[in-house]
C-alpha cells in the first residue's frame, strides 16, 4: 500500500467552496477507482486555502494508470481545476511500520 499527497493551492476566499468540490470530486470518481483505500482532506488554517489530500492506494499503478490514465480523470479535474492558483503538487509515499 501507499499514499499520495497532493497540495491544492486556491485563493483564500475560495477556501471553503473548493473544500466541497474537492469532497465531491472525491466521492464522485476517487474514491470509485481500482486500488482506492481511503482519504483525508486536510483544509489549512492558518492557511485559508492551501489543502492536502492524502489517499492511500493499493499501488503508484493503480493511482497513475487506473485513475489518473483512466476516463473519469478529466471530470474530476473539471470540478476542482479552475480554483486553482498554481498548479498542484503531488508525492507518492511507503508507509513506514511503527515496530
Amino acid at each position: 500500500m501507499i499514499v499520495e499527497v497532493a497540495e491544492f493551492r486556491v485563493k483564500a476566499e475560495d477556501h471553503a467552496e473548493f473544500g466541497k468540490a474537492l469532497a465531491t470530486g472525491v466521492e464522485k470518481f476517487l474514491s470509485r477507482s481500482r486500488g482506492y483505500r481511503s482519504h483525508r482532506i486536510l483544509g489549512g488554517i492558518e492557511s485559508l486555502g492551501r489543502y492536502l489530500l492524502v489517499v492511500q492506494w493499493e499501488s503508484v499503478e493503480d493511482h497513475m494508470h487506473g485513475f489518473r490514465g483512466g476516463p473519469t480523470f478529466a471530470d474530476w479535474r473539471a470540478i476542482i481545476s479552475p480554483f486553482f492558483v498554481q498548479p498542484p503538487k503531488m508525492e507518492h509515499f511507503a508507509i513506514s511500520d511503527e515496530s
